[in-house]
């Protein structure tokens, strides 16, 4: 093959799998409404099941529903036929996918749901099909040729089935007021785990502070001590009421060690929330051209709770 030809197959399979979303997106009625209702009010988890691509998919779905908030587990249609059908509630709905809707791998799960009066919701493209004529809902797919031309590929089904899977996912999502905050609870590793990390994830408990009236050379020995290059200065009645840096040492040099804390700071310095995402606080910390930032809770009181610098955020990934 040629660079062109390359070239084109790929434009002509990416196109075809757009327009074939383009269509899907046109066909989401009422059946849909219903299964994400269903769906929502379930008591137990999501069992999602199919065989070959579909069983890929299968997975996929059940891996985002899990992971935005609604309960979720793929069960292989075949090794539920040796056992894992127990996995299997009556508090759970089924999910079933088959494009063409009689995989006979999938003839057990659904007699089951039926046998304990189980909720299931079909997903296929054949809407006379076995699975469609036995689910509760039918989500059906509309009839689109699949990418490689040949019909042969399971391409364009696949990814309109994935994209029914997503919208289903983000619908159930946003019903549950699922927040940035808890899918961070659900990925705590990796990137998306550090570009949802909290400041209180990442904060130091061990504080420098010294008191307002202690003396220049005691705060230098505590800048020392605790090795961030800053000093809070804390009032018995007021809390944090000021940082002492590299900068008000070089401003104060002349006679430094006459004076006290509070002479030498900066006042009113800028603080963060614990809950606080730590991508907001280093965007705080680029903003203020600083590399520190106390901890207050203010629904605690304006004492500082914590210390976070910025090489913090950048070992844990956060940019």
């Amino acid at each position: 093959m040629t660079d062109a030809t390359i070239l084109s197959t790929a434009q002509r399979v990416i196109n075809r799998e757009s327009a074939a979303l383009s269509t899907l997106a046109g066909t989401i009625g009422d059946s849909f409404a219903q299964a994400v209702g269903v769906l929502a009010k379930a008591k137990g988890r999501v069992i999602v099941s199919g065989i070959g691509k579909s069983g890929h998919i299968a997975r996929k779905i059940a891996a985002t529903l899990a992971s935005t908030g609604t309960p979720a587990q793929f069960v292989h249609p075949a090794e539920a036929s040796h056992g894992d059908l127990g996995m299997v509630t009556s508090d759970d709905v089924a999910l079933a996918i088959s494009y063409s809707g009689e995989a006979p791998e999938l003839a057990n799960l659904v007699a089951y749901t039926r046998r304990f009066d189980i909720p299931l919701i079909g997903i296929s493209g054949r809407r006379e099909s076995t699975l469609i004529h036995q689910s509760d809902i039918a989500l059906i797919l509309p009839a689109e040729k699949e990418a490689c031309g040949t019909g042969i590929v399971p391409s364009t089904s696949t990814t309109m089935t994935l994209a029914m899977g997503d919208a289903l996912a983000i619908c159930l999502m946003e019903n549950r007021q699922f927040t940035p905050e808890n899918f961070r609870d659900f990925h705590p590793g990796g990137n998306l785990g550090a570009r949802l990390s909290r400041v209180g994830d990442l904060m130091h408990t061990h504080l420098p502070l010294v008191d307002e009236t202690t003396p220049m050379g005691d705060v230098l020995i505590e800048i020392s001590q605790k090795g961030f290059g800053v000093v809070g200065v804390n009032s018995n009645a007021s809390g944090l009421i000021g940082v002492v840096t590299d900068g008000d040492l070089r401003r104060h040099m002349d006679g430094l060690l006459d004076l006290t804390a509070s002479q030498v700071m900066t006042a009113a310095p800028t603080t963060i929330n614990p809950d606080a995402l730590a991508q907001e606080a280093v965007a705080l910390m680029n903003a203020k051209k600083i590399t520190c930032l106390f901890v207050v809770d203010q629904a605690t009181g304006p004492a500082a709770v914590g210390i976070l610098h910025v090489h913090d955020c950048l070992r844990a990934g956060v940019v």
